[in-house]
């Protein structure tokens, strides 16, 4: 049998699992992936299957290994990368979920966040997480899982249950339930990790009445954790890496030095600027967060989070059904110069940065007899172009820096229409990597650095490479018109659920 040549990266995301194998050189070899069941019990509710988060990334590892005709042996390691803030509990011994996986896009605890928020605590929360009072976070998911599902806390209160988000839940699996693990950067989006002591915080379980018996030990994103149990197809293999969906991305496009930023055009749209080893504080509504833990060195980042991107692009294919694909309603938005004055606010969760307004609801403006689907297609990429917008400008106020480049990575961004208009809309460079499929890149290279598959961030740098660079096409008046347009449209969407 051959020495391990291969990393493998599972990317688990908000609508599919993929399973993703790299070369040496960051190339990709093979990949599965498949999509799995949204389930949107009651208005602003959205939850998943845990047994199908991990019967959909499971089938994809046997798939990619098939698919490349490869064995456990020829692995050097495995990464995880995920959707954050998704919150589990499940037994401990048995393995059963107590209930449905609480997405990160549910807003069911929004008013469990305002009352929070009337005590005057969200201050303190902010100073000790870098995080919001807002129902995106695991925190107040868990406490409703603990508070509604009977007897879930008379359980957790006996050390009977597992807190984790997914990354916590595809180890503890992988594993043969053997590991309860969770790295620093999926750790510092729950509202119970304290940057500071780079630990849970004590006041914080207090708080949200969670019993610390729950919580899964916190390691760094690039470090060997365990290995895959023995009946597995990939036994003995090192889980050495896991990281967070967008921290992931920001190491997979070498973001390595303060002042880089990337934007993630996924289910959601998230911008992430590196900021180093200095902890930065947000003036203007972004999250400070870890960027990533490789030894004993943290590093941190300023956020910006958009619920909704290309799962707009999702919408109007699968609720609205007017194109068969997501490539249709590439070429239907290219097909216009614009989109005849519609704007398109994709709160269909509420707004996240700058907003924070999760009472926020999707609103479409501007139609007029001439409107037609082209039109519904263009709105909906430039909404995502929009939104990247506001954070970006958000990023600069805080950093003081001005964005010379804008490095794009998820699925959404090869669409080519998105990207013009987004640098347009920003009038600098909007750069596309040659293997968008940086979350799960990422994944890859820091489960390589922990086990030795590459030495240094250094090596890792080279292996990023372009393909297509958009450059400003656009007058900056025409462009300020536009967003003065999408600001007023905005405003008519804030608090359209909250109650008079």
């Amino acid at each position: 049998m051959s020495e391990p040549s291969y990393l493998l990266a599972l990317d688990q995301g908000t609508t599919s699992s993929r399973s993703i194998l790299f070369d040496a050189q960051g190339r990709i070899v093979a990949s599965a992936q498949k999509e799995f069941e949204q389930r949107y019990p009651q208005p602003g509710w959205v939850e998943h299957d845990p047994w199908e988060i991990w019967s959909s990334q499971n089938a994809t590892l046997a798939e990619v290994l098939s698919r490349a005709d490869l064995h456990a042996e020829q692995i050097a390691a495995l990464g995880i990368t995920n959707q954050r803030e998704t919150t589990l509990l499940w037994e401990k011994d048995s393995g059963q979920p107590v209930y449905p996986a609480i997405v990160w896009q549910d807003r069911r605890t929004a008013d469990l966040c305002a009352t929070f928020r009337a005590d005057g605590v969200e201050s303190m929360l902010t100073e000790k997480t870098g995080l919001r009072l807002d129902p995106y976070f695991s925190a107040t998911k868990l406490r409703w899982i603990l508070d509604h599902v009977e007897g879930a806390r008379a359980k957790a209160e006996r050390g009977e249950l597992l807190f984790g988000t997914v990354d916590t839940w595809l180890a503890w699996q992988l594993s043969g339930r053997q590991i309860h693990v969770t790295d620093v950067s999926n750790a510092s989006r729950t509202l119970l990790f304290n940057l500071q002591s780079q630990s849970w915080d004590p006041e914080l379980l207090e708080l949200f009445q969670i019993p610390e018996s729950l919580l899964p030990e916190v390691r760094a994103s690039s470090e060997r954790v365990g290995e895959v149990g023995p009946a597995h197809v990939l036994a003995g293999v090192p889980i050495a890496g896991i990281a967070g969906d967008q921290h992931a991305a920001l190491f997979g496009q070498s973001c390595f030095q303060a002042g880089m930023v990337k934007s993630t055009f996924g289910t959601g749209s998230f911008l992430l600027m590196n900021t180093g080893t200095q902890r930065m504080y947000s003036e203007n509504n972004l999250l400070s967060t870890v960027a990533w833990k490789i030894g004993d060195c943290l590093e941190y980042a300023l956020e910006g989070s958009v619920f909704i991107a290309g799962a707009a692009v999702k919408w109007i294919r699968d609720e609205l059904q007017m194109v068969r694909s997501a490539q249709e309603l590439d070429e239907l938005a290219a097909s216009v110069a614009d989109s005849n004055g519609l704007y398109l606010v994709p709160a269909f969760t509420g707004l996240g940065a700058p907003h924070w307004d999760p009472y926020a609801r999707g609103s479409m403006l501007g139609i007029t007899r001439g409107t037609n689907r082209a039109h519904f297609c263009r709105a909906a990429l430039e909404a995502i172009a929009f939104q990247s917008a506001d954070l970006i400008r958000a990023m600069e106020r805080d950093s003081g820096i001005s964005l010379q480049e804008l490095r794009v990575d998820g699925g959404v961004s090869r669409s080519d229409p998105l990207l013009q208009f987004q640098s347009d809309l920003l009038h600098c460079d909007v750069v596309r990597p040659r293997c968008v499929e940086t979350t799960a890149l990422g994944a890859a290279f820091l489960a390589g650095l922990a086990v030795g598959y590459w030495e240094s961030r250094e090596q890792i740098q080279e292996l990023w490479s372009m393909d297509q660079v958009f450059t400003p096409q656009r007058a900056v008046e025409d462009m300020n018109r536009l967003r003065s347009g999408w600001d007023r449209a905005v405003q008519r969407s804030l608090r359209w659920a909250a109650e008079e």
